[in-house]
C-alpha cells in the first residue's frame, strides 16, 4: 500500500456517520481499533486503498441505478444507521424479492477469510460484485449491462477515469468497492475503554457478562478474543442447529449434491440465496458432509446494531440468541461438538447481552442505548405475552 494512503485510510475508518445519531459538536473523532501496519497488512497489493478510490466505491455503494429496475443499492441492505445492515430477517432485492439469508454487516469485513454467511467469495472484490448479479438481490443478468448504465452518468466516468485512468468497467468497480468496504471499521467501545484501565467503562453486569463470556457461557469458544486483532471471531463455521428444525439435513444435502455438482459460484449464490438448499449453509461450497448446516462465525463488533440475528435473521434479539446457546443449540447429526447446553440464569443472560452491548463503538453511544432498550422491551413483552398465554391457552 502507498504509505500516503495510510492516513487517509484511518481518517476514513474513523469518519463513518450514522445519519440517526449526527456527530456530537467538538466531540473528539472515534478512536481506531486498529493500526495502520494491520490495515496495510489485509488490504492486497494490488488494490490499494485511496481516498479518490473509496468515495468512488461510497457512489457506487449508494447508487440505486446499478440495480436491475433502479429501486435498491448496496446500503439498502448495508445501511450506515442499521450497522451496515437491515433490521429485516432477510434482504429485500429488486423486484421486492425477499432472499432466504439475513445481509450480514459489512463492517470489518477485510479481516473475514472468506464472505458471505457460507464463503463462497473468496475476496471483497468478489463479495462486492455478485449481489448484483444475483436475482433477488440486484437483479442484473450481465457485468456489461451494469458498465453500461455507469458509462451513461458524467459523474461516474470522471471518477473511474480519475481513480483508474480508464472508462467505467466491472473489474474496477469491484475493486472501487472492495476499497470503500475495506474503510469500513468498529472504533473504540466501551470494552477497550475497560482493557485500557478505565474500571468505570463497563459497570457491575457488563463485567460479570464479560467473566461469563470466557468462562461458563464458553462463547469465547468460536467468538474468540485476540488482543492483536480484538473482532471476535474465528473465521470458521459451525453448525449450531438453528436450521434444523426446518428439514431433514440428509435428504436436503442429498438432493442438493446433484443441484450444485459442477456450479460456478454465480450458480451457488443462486441456491444459497433462492432455494431451501441455503439452510446447508458451507456444504454447498465445499460438498463435504462434515459441513452440512455450518454457516461462518460472525465478528460481534458493533453486534447490538446488527439484529436479527443468525443466517435466516430467525433470532430478534440479543436475548434470543444467548437463550439458543444456552439450551445447546437445536441437535442434528451434524451439531458442532461445542454446541452443549450451558445451564444459564435469567440474570446471566442480562449480564451478558450487557456485555455485548460494550463491543458497540462509543461512536454510536445514542443508538447504542436505544438499540438496548428496544431489544430489550421486545424480548420482555414476548416472554409476557408467551407466560399468559401458557397460562390461559384459549387466548
Amino acid at each position: 500500500m502507498n504509505r500516503a494512503a495510510i492516513p487517509i485510510l484511518i481518517l476514513l475508518a474513523a469518519a463513518v456517520t450514522v445519519p440517526a445519531q449526527p456527530p456530537t459538536p467538538g466531540a473528539p473523532p472515534p478512536v481506531p481499533l486498529f493500526s495502520t501496519e494491520v490495515i496495510q497488512s489485509f488490504t492486497p497489493p494490488d488494490n490499494p486503498i485511496t481516498d479518490a478510490k473509496a468515495k468512488l466505491g461510497d457512489m457506487i455503494f449508494d447508487e440505486k441505478r446499478v440495480s436491475a429496475d433502479n429501486s435498491v443499492a448496496c446500503n439498502t441492505c448495508h445501511s450506515p444507521r442499521n450497522g451496515f445492515t437491515t433490521h429485516t430477517p432477510t434482504a429485500r432485492g429488486a423486484g421486492d424479492r425477499i432472499g432466504k439469508r439475513n445481509a450480514p454487516s459489512i463492517l470489518n469485513a477485510m479481516f473475514y477469510n472468506s464472505m458471505f454467511w457460507d464463503g463462497r467469495a473468496a475476496t471483497l472484490e468478489e463479495q462486492s460484485t455478485l449481489p448484483i448479479l444475483n436475482p433477488v438481490e440486484m437483479g442484473q443478468k450481465d457485468p456489461k449491462d451494469v458498465v453500461a448504465k455507469l458509462a451513461a452518468i458524467p459523474e461516474f466516468v470522471e471518477a473511474f477515469q480519475k481513480v483508474f485512468g480508464r472508462p467505467p468497467n466491472w473489474e474496477d468497480l469491484g475493486k472501487a468497492l472492495g476499497a470503500f468496504e475495506r474503510t469500513r471499521l468498529s472504533t473504540e467501545a466501551p470494552f477497550d475503554r475497560f482493557l485500557h484501565g478505565d474500571q468505570k467503562a463497563l459497570n457491575a453486569s457488563q463485567q460479570r457478562g464479560w467473566t461469563l463470556f470466557t468462562g461458563k457461557a464458553r462463547c469465547g469458544s468460536c467468538h474468540t478474543y485476540d488482543p492483536a486483532l480484538p473482532l471476535f471471531g474465528d473465521n470458521r463455521f459451525h453448525n449450531t442447529g438453528v436450521a434444523a428444525g426446518k428439514q431433514d439435513f440428509n435428504q436436503l444435502a442429498k438432493r442438493a449434491t446433484e443441484s450444485a455438482a459442477g456450479a460456478d459460484k454465480e450458480q451457488i449464490d443462486t441456491l444459497a440465496l433462492e432455494t431451501d438448499y441455503s439452510e446447508l449453509g458451507r456444504f454447498l461450497v465445499t460438498q463435504k458432509r462434515e459441513d452440512i448446516g455450518a454457516f461462518k462465525t460472525p465478528f460481534l463488533r458493533d453486534v447490538l446494531l446488527t439484529g436479527p440475528y443468525m443466517h435466516d435473521g430467525s433470532l430478534e434479539t440479543l436475548w434470543d440468541v444467548i437463550e439458543f446457546f444456552s439450551k445447546g443449540g437445536e441437535r442434528n447429526t451434524f451439531l458442532d461438538a461445542e454446541m452443549k447446553p450451558l445451564g444459564l440464569t435469567a440474570i446471566e443472560v442480562d449480564d451478558l447481552v450487557n456485555f455485548l452491548s460494550a463491543l458497540t463503538s462509543d461512536r454510536f453511544a445514542e443508538l447504542r442505548a436505544a438499540e438496548l432498550d428496544r431489544q430489550r422491551t421486545s424480548y420482555q413483552y414476548r416472554k409476557a405475552v408467551e407466560h399468559e398465554m401458557h397460562k390461559d391457552p384459549r387466548r
